[in-house]
Order: C-alpha cells, then sequence, then structure tokens
C-alpha cells in the first residue's frame, strides 16, 4: 500500500468510525432545527476560523445550492457589527475541533440573546462550545491523517462529510427535486437542461416576417438570408399569422436541384417549403426540442417552429441557437 493510499484509508475509516459514533437524538435535533429554518423562510448561518471556516464557507455554499438561505459568518467580523446578519429564527452552526476556540465562545452569548439556536460541530462534545449549544455533533477523530498529528485533516474530512451528510438528508427530508436543484444552478448543465425552454432561445416571430404562399424565389433569398438566421416560414393565406410551411437552405437547395434552371423564375414559397413541418410549443424544454431535432429521421433539423397550441407562430429555435446554450454539439 503506498503512502497516499493509506492516508485515503484512514481519511475514510476516520468518517466511518464517526458514522458509528454519531448520536441519533443530536442528529434529529439538527435536522429539526434546519427543517425550522426552511419553514420559517429563516437562515442558516455557519461559522469557524481557520480551517473549520474553510469547511464552514463549504457547508454553506452546499446548502445555499440546494434551497435552504445559508451565509458564513467570519467570527471576527462579527464581533465588529456582522452579528447583525443573525437574525432570532436564524440558526447557527459552529465547527471547531478543540470545541474551545476563543472567537466563537466570544459570540456564542451574543447568539443566545439574539434567540438563534445554535448547532455545534466539534471534536470534544465535553467541550465549551458544545456546552453553549442547544445541539452538538461529534466529529471527533482519534488523530490527524497528518504524521505530525498536527495538520487539519482527518478532523476536516469529517467536518466536511457531516456537513454533506445532513445537507443531502435535508434534501430527501424537504423532497427537493432535480427542478428544484436546477433553479439554483442556472448556468450549469443540469440547470440549463431542466429551464430553459424553446422560447427562451428562439429568434422570435417579430424578426421574421412571414412569406406569402406565392412569394418569388429572390424574395425567399432574401428573407433566408436575412439577420442570418437561414430560415423562412409561410403563413396559412387563410391565417396569416399561423405558420403553414417552412423553408431552410436545404429545402432551397434541393427544390432547384428538382426543377431545372429555366423553372425557377416561376418557382414561389409554396413550392419551396415543408408544409406542416415538426414544430415544439413555446414551454418545451429546450433539450427537448433539441433531442426532436436530433431524432428525426425523416431529414435533418437544422431550425424548429415554434408554435402556440394554436399554431400561431411565435418564433424560430436553430440548433446553432441551442449549441450555443450548451446544450448539444458533441
Amino acid at each position: 500500500m503506498s503512502a497516499l493510499t493509506r492516508c485515503l484509508v484512514e481519511e475514510a475509516a476516520a468518517i466511518a468510525a464517526t458514522a458509528e459514533r454519531l448520536d441519533s437524538g443530536q442528529v434529529e435535533a439538527a435536522l429539526a432545527l434546519l427543517d425550522r429554518c426552511a419553514d420559517r423562510r429563516a437562515k442558516l448561518v455557519i461559522t469557524g476560523v481557520g480551517k473549520s471556516g474553510i469547511v464552514a464557507r463549504k457547508i454553506a455554499a452546499t446548502f445555499a445550492s440546494i434551497g435552504l438561505m445559508a451565509i458564513y459568518l467570519n467570527p471576527l467580523d462579527a464581533l465588529h457589527g456582522d452579528l447583525g446578519v443573525v437574525a432570532s429564527e436564524d440558526v447557527t452552526l459552529l465547527l471547531s475541533n478543540s470545541g474551545e476556540t476563543q472567537e466563537l465562545l466570544e459570540i456564542l452569548p451574543h447568539l443566545r440573546r439574539r434567540g438563534s439556536a445554535r448547532i455545534a460541530l466539534v471534536g470534544r462534545i465535553d467541550s465549551s462550545l458544545a456546552r453553549g449549544c442547544d445541539v452538538w455533533l461529534d466529529a471527533s477523530v482519534d488523530r490527524e491523517v497528518c504524521p505530525l498529528n498536527l495538520a487539519p485533516t482527518a478532523s476536516t474530512a469529517v467536518a466536511m462529510a457531516i456537513g454533506d451528510a445532513l445537507a443531502a438528508v435535508w434534501m430527501e427530508r424537504r423532497g427537493i427535486s432535480p427542478q428544484d436543484f436546477a433553479l439554483n444552478h442556472p448556468a450549469g448543465s443540469l440547470g440549463k437542461q431542466l429551464t430553459l425552454t424553446a422560447a427562451d432561445l428562439m429568434v422570435a416571430v417579430e424578426r421574421l416576417g412571414p412569406l406569402a404562399a406565392d412569394a418569388p424565389l429572390p424574395e425567399v433569398i432574401t428573407r433566408l438570408t436575412a439577420d442570418g438566421v437561414g430560415a423562412g416560414w409561410v403563413a396559412r393565406p387563410e391565417a396569416p399569422a399561423h405558420l403553414w410551411g417552412l423553408i431552410t437552405d436545404g429545402d432551397l437547395r434541393r427544390a432547384l436541384q428538382q426543377h431545372g434552371p429555366e423553372q425557377w423564375s416561376r418557382l414561389a414559397a409554396a413550392e419551396l417549403m415543408t408544409a406542416d413541418p415538426i414544430t415544439v410549443g413555446g414551454d418545451t424544454l429546450a433539450i427537448d426540442a433539441l433531442e426532436r431535432m436530433e431524432r428525426n429521421r425523416r431529414k435533418p433539423i437544422a431550425v424548429l417552429p415554434v408554435v402556440s397550441a394554436g399554431g400561431r407562430m411565435l418564433g424560430l429555435l436553430r440548433l446553432h441557437d441551442l449549441v450555443q446554450a450548451g446544450l448539444g454539439g458533441g
């Protein structure tokens, strides 16, 4: 076993030992406080010093990303004005391996006076910090992975694991769905897949004046090259705002191949278009629209009309726009 593997095994063992040692009553009490925090639209305020502070920042970021309002509070700044962010309904999670971190002990009475419930995540459950909180979670380790048994290694891994586990269980208890998660991750791949719709990415109909059925070839070519859209739509004669057909660059090339040059001057939009093309609604998820474009077996689809439930034209969704949004292209 290499030295690196040994260190990983030791950290994993420390986390496994923590899972066996955690007091189920204290864990349930901590989760109940988190539930209360969410029900009352209050904040989870997480604080720690040094390496514990770094772990606290990560735990705060995790809870914020799953829908529980959470912030990191620097205990040094808290004593000089930042304590004002803590409200009476808020829950404070305090991290300290020793449980005797002076900066945390100094803010305890102020948190108590504000009525903030307190959870201690500590390496010693008989510490001053644990005794000063409503709930304590045992994050103790037998020794650090550091060969000197000094640098926070196993202890920070255990504290991080407890924070992650609390977040995961809270998500399960609250029934957090992928859609809920995506709301807080709109720029990520999952967020885009679960939130972006065809209407969000389409070229709106206001930029796409309709072609009449009898529009001649030069007018069609002008429309296809306008604004770089690369497609034009043909309106129904009896309903000018409704889609009848779609003309793409591919439709134009195929029509010119099928008709000799002597016929080109007589070609009109109705003869060039794909009648009643595949369409999607404006509220269709963009990722689903992309799947329809990629799975069409009749011919490749690079432009997809977006229509209302009644067939009214809303816009054109281009494969180019989907790829630029990070939803396709590989």
